[in-house]
């Protein structure tokens, strides 16, 4: 799989990174088989990147990638996760957390360093706390190299330039903003973020299942009109023969100014259909022709967090 540099970090990582939330099953029950399974296929097919977080699971998702991983040499793949937020409403960015949670993350993972490690949707707590004590904690574990790269994962557009403005981090990780309906990661922070040499991520090219065939789950908080407008794209992309997931995974990692892109899934199937999605060219009539669909909805999106980080 084709590779980008991720910012000034030296790491160069697959445009296509397995994310790992699902195996803490996040969305639905898993088996043992196919969480070992989904690991092996991700793997085999290059997204040597794996993206996970204590949240995922309460630990599950750790605890099963340590499993996975365990007969794997640790120079074939590289490992992020987050500290944070550790259940929906149970946040804790402390310093002494912050040392404990990387800890706990190397002992589930069986690894002796991470990295890249994320403070977990920031834009639940005041940012002060994130630019005085949190970052301050990862540059420490990382002299101590438990960390090699650290940074921070969140929603709004407003978290990035309020933190990086302050801090220096070495990436971020955005989601669900970078998608055939929502470009708000592009339009407005990417070259930002480019002017500061932060490496950039991005996750969730599906947005939560809005851009698949699958039923919409009862917790997507997009608006009723961007759920229509992605019904009607998925008609279209079905009557050409192929498919809005196929074609919401190609556009999100088209952008060669995004290094990455985590896309998750417990099911071998899928990951194995993404890899090949990825090494077939993108169909742009029926790129111009879904984006049209989009444009009357386009980059809507919900809150997320605070109030003051929105």
């Amino acid at each position: 799989m084709h590779t980008r540099p991720l910012g000034t970090t030296g790491l160069d990582v697959p445009i296509l990174a397995f994310g790992a939330s699902s195996l803490g099953q996040e969305f639905r029950s898993i088996t043992l088989d196919e969480a070992l399974g989904s690991v092996r296929a991700a793997l085999e097919c290059g997204m040597r990147l794996i993206d996970t977080s204590p949240f995922y699971g309460r630990g599950m998702s750790e605890v099963l990638l340590g499993v996975a991983l365990r007969s794997i040499p640790r120079n074939e793949y590289l490992l992020c996760t987050k500290l944070g937020r550790y259940d929906l409403s149970h946040f804790d960015f402390s310093a002494k957390r912050v040392a404990e949670s990387v800890d706990v993350s190397l002992h589930r993972l069986g690894t002796d360093h991470l990295d890249i490690v994320l403070c977990h949707d920031v834009e639940f707590v005041p940012l002060r706390q994130i630019v005085d004590e949190t970052l301050p904690a990862l540059r420490r574990a990382q002299q101590a190299g438990k960390a090699r790269f650290i940074g921070f994962s969140g929603y709004p557009q407003k978290i990035f330039r309020a933190l990086c403005d302050e801090a220096a981090v070495d990436c971020v990780l955005n989601y669900n903003q970078y998608t055939l309906q929502n470009t708000r990661f592009a339009d407005e922070t990417i070259p930002y973020l480019e002017a500061k040499g932060v490496g950039v991520m991005s996750a969730g090219p599906f947005s939560a299942r809005l851009l698949t065939d699958a039923p919409l789950p009862a917790w997507l908080k997009e608006p009723e009109a961007v759920k229509a407008a992605a019904r009607q794209a998925a008609d279209l992309c079905r009557a050409r023969g192929s498919s809005i997931a196929k074609l919401a995974l190609q556009f999100a990692i088209a952008n060669p100014r995004i290094a990455t892109t985590i896309a998750g899934s417990a099911n071998p199937v899928n990951i194995r259909a993404w890899a090949e999605w990825a090494a077939e060219p993108l169909d742009q009539e029926l790129l111009r022709d879904v984006r049209a669909i989009f444009a009357r909805v386009k980059n809507i999106g919900h809150v997320e967090g605070l109030p003051e980080n929105n």
